[in-house]
């Protein structure tokens, strides 16, 4: 038998398990609107599962690696929001999407689970729009391979 942090590992990896796909919305800013609004109502779902599990992540190893494993994935399908924006011609080739992501979505994170704030039913938007204006003013290019022009 497998102590908490076990325990709490195989939840995390079960919910990586799953065929959660990002929004399609039809555009960028859409798009990681509808994501922050995902992340919001699991943040402030009752009862708190999700901010539970992230906090107890922090007392186990095991449980830390699983959540970043979790982290992880997530991010590696949110990568598709930044290529269909790119293949709409709504940002140039060359974005770090992590970065982007990360922009976008790390609002709603602060606000809830550091700050402990209520709920802003604009924060979504607000922080999409913002992280969607800064990548299409150049704000996460990468250069381009060695090679390209």
């Amino acid at each position: 038998m497998g102590d908490v942090g076990g325990l709490l590992a195989d939840v995390l990896d079960a919910a990586g398990e799953d065929d959660w796909q990002p929004p399609d919305t039809g555009s960028l800013t859409g798009d990681l609107a509808a994501l922050n609004h995902e992340i919001q109502a699991s943040l402030t779902a009752h009862p708190p599962i999700v901010t539970a599990l992230i906090a107890a992540s922090f007392r186990s190893e095991k449980a830390e690696r699983a959540q970043q494993r979790l982290w992880e994935d997530r991010y590696a399908r949110c990568e598709i929001i930044v290529s269909r924006a790119i293949r709409r011609g709504e940002l140039r080739p060359h974005i770090d999407a992590r970065r982007l992501l990360v922009s976008a979505t790390a609002p709603v994170y602060h606000q809830l689970l550091l700050l402990r704030t209520a709920p802003d039913p604009r924060l979504p938007e607000h922080a999409a729009r913002t992280a969607a204006l800064a990548a299409s003013a150049g704000a996460f290019t990468e250069p381009p391979p060695d090679g390209d022009t």
